[in-house]
């Protein structure tokens, strides 16, 4: 009978120990899922600041990107800064934006004798006159040209001249010592150079050329633009 109960009780002993043996491994289980949570939680922070990586250098991209561009622009505006550099042909002097004048610019007794035809630019732009100007006379002979005359050297590029700047071209032609009425002269007509209209003047010279057989009043010659400096006499 005291066999028994020692058993028994030897069997409750084994049973409650049982019991809390279960009780100690459940326990351990519940504390050691939050242990792993917080790995997880620290995996994914690890995670999330490596993927910030590829954003900055995603930025930085950006930013290369941007200064591409800038260059780009830079340059744009350098060739069109050089494109604007580039200055514009100036124009040919038109009849129409000119004043044409004629004086007589004889010196003393100089012969040939001198009339300087003056050009002014009335425009409200620069212009260009290069080389030679036609002259021709009118006389009760007929229409006499002047030719282009070897006294000056032709400018190497054309007389520019700015709004309001003037610039001239001489006449020269042959003084009448011959005591005869010679050859009367009526007017004079300008062409401005590569230019088909002309406008007539008055002519403010000697009223007459010498004539003869041998030159039947020829000899008039007109000079390259700008190679005379004087408008009057």
């Amino acid at each position: 009978m005291h066999s028994r109960k020692l058993a028994l009780a030897t069997l409750a002993v084994l049973t409650g120990l049982t019991l809390t043996a279960c009780q100690s491994d459940d326990g351990g289980d519940d504390k050691a899922a939050p242990a792993g949570n917080t790995a997880a939680d620290s995996s994914a922070s690890a995670d999330e600041q490596g993927s910030a990586e590829p954003s900055a250098s995603t930025g930085s991209g950006d930013s290369s990107s941007s200064a591409g561009s800038g260059s780009s622009s830079g340059s744009s505006d350098s060739a069109g800064s050089s494109g604007g550099g580039a200055s514009a042909k100036t124009g040919k002097c038109l009849t129409s934006n000119l004043k044409i004048s004629a004086s007589d610019a004889t010196i003393g007794d100089d012969d040939p004798a001198t009339v300087a035809i003056t050009f002014e630019n009335t425009g409200s732009a620069s212009c260009s006159l290069n080389a030679y100007a036609g002259a021709d006379l009118s006389t009760n002979a007929g229409a006499l040209s002047a030719e282009r005359g070897g006294k000056a050297s032709i400018p190497d590029h054309p007389v520019v001249l700015k709004p309001g700047e003037k610039t001239y071209a001489p006449v020269w032609y042959p003084v009448n010592k011959t005591g005869g009425s010679g050859v009367r002269i009526t007017g004079l007509t300008v062409t401005p150079p590569d230019e088909t209209h002309s406008v007539k003047l008055s002519w403010p010279g000697q009223p007459s050329l010498p004539v003869s057989d041998s030159d039947k009043g020829q000899g008039v010659e007109i000079g390259p633009m700008g190679s005379i400096g004087q408008g009057e006499g």
